[in-house]
């Protein structure tokens, strides 16, 4: 069982994909911070100092705070503009996912297909068989 799983690990398609994901853990920090210090406060200063990070509506009475990190020690809400600040980071690695795939697909050399020579060879047998069969008395 040992080296069944030596082999599984060793086989590039595990090793990809283990890069990959931390590859992807670092990209997302990268992009986490763009629209955290560079997009969202460009877009604060649109809308008139809106940060969009702290607002939230309070689920309970308890909760008194006007930020969201004291409001959620507090008790229960409902943090929209943290979701729109994370939905905004998963719109740019979307779209910057997409652009990769776009131009990998591009830079990869397109596949020639092989123009059919004629039938494949058991066709032609069988097609010599029926014309036999049918030649017959």
């Amino acid at each position: 069982m040992l080296n069944e799983f030596k082999a599984f690990i060793a086989r590039g398609n595990v090793l990809d994909l283990a890069v990959g994901v931390i590859i992807g853990a670092a990209f997302g920090a990268i992009v986490k911070s763009l629209v955290e210090d560079l997009i969202m406060p460009v877009v604060g200063a649109i809308t008139g100092g809106v940060d969009f990070s702290n607002y939230f509506i309070a689920m309970s009475s308890n909760v008194k705070a006007t930020s969201l990190a004291a409001a959620r020690e507090q008790g229960a809400v409902f943090a929209y503009g943290n979701f729109l600040t994370i939905l905004i980071n998963f719109l740019i690695i979307a779209w910057i996912i997409f652009m990769i795939v776009k131009a990998v697909n591009r830079a990869m050399p397109k596949k020639e297909t092989e123009a059919p020579t004629g039938p494949a060879e058991e066709i032609v047998l069988l097609t010599q068989i029926r014309d036999e069969l049918r030649s017959r008395p």
